[in-house]
């Protein structure tokens, strides 16, 4: 058996999307030959929400070690509000501690707090311990820099120290794993380092464990009444400007078939939830705007804050179909959707025709168009209009996904994948990147 430092700074109870491919994989490593330890941050020093089921989800006897963080109503004084940051010295020092007392193969670190990621080159240049990078989101993000209007605060400062950062850290990783194969290609263009080091392009999967947890602990539904003769819509996770073509290609063909099949879609109701990753009040709406703007906001719902994961898919098990809401960055992959088809109801949405989602989406029987540059929206809208139409007048039909398709996204095929690729790191063995067809 061999033993890896996995670092998640978001662990449960506290949900977070960065931490589930860490969590849902927990339960099989060991079959796979790898024991893990993690390392995160104590979940009352983390602004984030709290479910306590997710513990249920993880192996008896998991070695977590959990270090402090300092207070963010005292950092964000300096404009710093991110975990990573907050943590970055105690993680590191209880990082040289555990890879002082007990022998290590490898360092895991996988999550969005990008500034925890240059502790794999530390720990190597002391313990000479090879560590693999996760990249669930672009560390420098070029989209984002040429898209002012996505930019955050502290954008350009922010943006030069993720760069040095990233060159310094990249230039010694031993492995990289990325839910977009464009990823590990950008990165590979721009550090010859990383031509030779194994990489695996692997989605965001799901977990049966979850929703056998989640229809054992049922949850309330604060925001809508289902079967209620209304049909419901349900998108669960982050809005922002970049889901904005989408969403009028969405709104479009609601208002359009509102016009030609009252019957049907005056009943339709679309929530979206958890659209933003800032907290309470800080929070802002990037949906309910484009609905007023497309005319259709008396049936549209947006609650910005975040909501625990299980009481998420209770709204997912609730709903009459789920929305997939893509990105007009084609690079982008949406974590969500292999917990929507593993929910066995129906899709609805509209997602870039260069995107990895598309190309597994397609190949489904669904209610999902894509949109391009080349590609008028009008045509978009009409075609998903008519799509609509007929799955909700096919209600409350449940989608048949076939089992061995639907086999390479669940967690333990990933998890073994995983695996796959540390046992090559290593060994030594280098590979070319792997680009399934489904990415």
């Amino acid at each position: 058996m061999r033993n890896v430092l996995i670092v998640s700074p978001h662990f449960p109870p506290i949900n977070a999307a960065d931490m589930h491919r860490v969590r849902m994989g927990l339960p099989y490593f060991s079959e796979f030959g790898w024991d893990p330890v993690v390392l995160a941050v104590r979940p009352e020093d983390v602004e984030g929400v709290v479910d306590p089921l997710l513990l249920e989800t993880l192996p008896p006897g998991l070695a977590v070690s959990r270090v402090p963080a300092l207070a963010a109503r005292w950092t964000r004084m300096l404009g710093v509000g991110n975990v990573g940051l907050r943590a970055l010295p105690f993680l590191y020092q209880a990082g040289r501690s555990l890879l002082r007392t007990k022998r290590f193969d490898l360092v895991y670190i996988s999550t969005t707090m990008f500034a925890t990621m240059p502790l794999g080159r530390l720990w190597k240049q002391e313990f000479g311990v090879p560590f693999v990078l996760d990249m669930q989101d672009p560390w420098v993000n070029e989209y984002v820099e040429n898209s002012p209007q996505a930019q955050p605060p502290k954008f350009w400062l922010m943006k030069h120290v993720h760069r040095a950062l990233e060159r310094w850290t990249m230039a010694q990783a031993d492995g990289l794993i990325a839910v977009s194969g464009d990823y590990i290609a950008t990165l590979r263009r721009r550090y010859s380092e990383l031509t030779s080091v194994p990489a695996k392009t692997l989605p965001f999967g799901a977990s049966e464990l979850d929703f056998k947890v989640a229809r054992m602990h049922s949850q309330g539904n604060r925001f809508f009444q289902p079967n209620n003769g209304e049909l419901h819509g349900v998108y669960v996770g982050r809005g922002g400007h970049d889901m904005a073509p989408a969403l009028r290609v969405i709104f479009g063909a609601l208002r359009q078939g509102t016009e030609q099949w009252p019957e049907l879609f005056s009943r339709v109701r679309l929530h979206f939830i958890g659209t933003d990753y800032a907290a309470d009040r800080r929070s802002t709406q990037t949906v309910e705007p484009i609905a007023r703007e497309m005319g259709v906001s008396g049936q549209v719902q947006e609650h910005p804050q975040r909501i625990p994961y299980f009481e998420a898919l209770q709204l997912l098990l609730d709903a009459d179909f789920l929305l997939a809401v893509g990105s007009d960055d084609p690079q982008y992959s949406a974590s969500k959707i292999y917990p929507y088809i593993l929910a066995r109801k129906p899709l609805v949405g509209a997602l870039h025709e260069a995107s990895s989602m598309w190309n597994v989406l397609r190949q489904l029987r669904t209610s999902v168009v894509s949109f391009s540059p080349d590609r008028p929206a009008a045509a978009a809208t009409g075609e998903l209009a008519a799509l609509w139409c007929g799955q909700l007048s096919r209600l409350p039909e449940i989608p048949r996904v076939e089992r061995s398709a639907f086999a390479a996204f669940r967690a333990r095929e990933l998890t073994r994948e995983q695996c796959d690729l540390f046992n090559r790191v290593v060994e030594g063995k280098a590979c070319p990147v792997s680009i399934p067809s489904y990415a």
